[in-house]
């Protein structure tokens, strides 16, 4: 007769693992994660789309505005502290929900080492480029923090000076396409993380689900528009 519970060496009983151990090793752990930490980083795209579109309202008040985020928290916080805990917060969320994503499509493909016979698309066009979308973002991420955080692949590069960096990244074809293309992963990862997350957390029934698919849906579309927005005034000359 096998034992209930698992011995360590010497005989004694081993103690089982804490429970948020036990929690993150669990598909509903890491689903749940996902989705916490998917929902911090839409909230920072809320707001980081809403600070994209001051650049309409001129390079006073954008920049402006990059000033007053390094000042958040004074006197209590120090110049910046707020920023890099912004920093440090959203780093942490993305880390967790790339872990994550990666552990659960490999917990997928162990579950299923031979492919289905019939390939024909059972799913929505954004929840098969989930994964990819996911790549492109963590490259865009990397273009990005070197295009408008350091400057090292900006056209100008010129510190404390947002609004003209925007203008210049955006004046060329390849800060265009680039953008392009994350702008259209970030939607369609929207798209469907948000409904998925939602589904983890217990927000979904019979009753919500169209409710929910029409507001990730709507939700998708503000966030592209608003993010694509600032390029295509650039283009246009409306922002100059």
């Amino acid at each position: 007769m096998a034992l209930a519970t698992r011995t360590a060496r010497g005989g004694r009983p081993e103690r089982p693992p804490p429970t948020p151990v036990r929690l993150w090793r669990s598909t509903i752990g890491k689903k749940t994660v996902m989705a916490v930490s998917g929902a911090l980083m839409l909230l920072y795209l809320v707001f980081h789309m809403l600070g994209n579109l001051k650049v309409f309202f001129g390079p006073d008040d954008m920049n402006g505005y990059a000033h007053w985020l390094r000042t958040v928290g004074e006197p209590v916080l120090h110049h910046e502290w707020f920023l890099w805990l912004a920093r440090v917060g959203l780093l942490a969320a993305v880390v967790a929900h790339g872990v994550a994503a990666y552990q659960l499509s490999r917990r997928d493909i162990a579950a299923r080492p031979v492919g289905y016979r019939h390939r024909r698309a059972r799913t929505s066009y954004a929840t098969r480029t989930m994964r990819w979308g996911g790549v492109i973002l963590a490259l865009f991420v990397v273009w990005h923090l070197l295009d408008l955080t350091t400057g090292h692949v900006n056209p100008n590069g010129e510190a404390g000076r947002p609004y003209e960096n925007v203008v210049a990244t955006f004046s060329t074809w390849y800060g265009n396409a680039i953008y392009g293309v994350a702008m259209v992963a970030v939607g369609l990862h929207v798209r469907h993380g948000f409904f998925s997350a939602a589904q983890t957390l217990g927000a979904g029934s019979v009753g919500r689900d169209r409710a929910l698919r029409l507001t990730a849906d709507a939700l998708a579309l503000v966030l592209t528009l608003g993010f694509l927005a600032v390029p295509i005034g650039v283009t246009t000359g409306i922002v100059e």
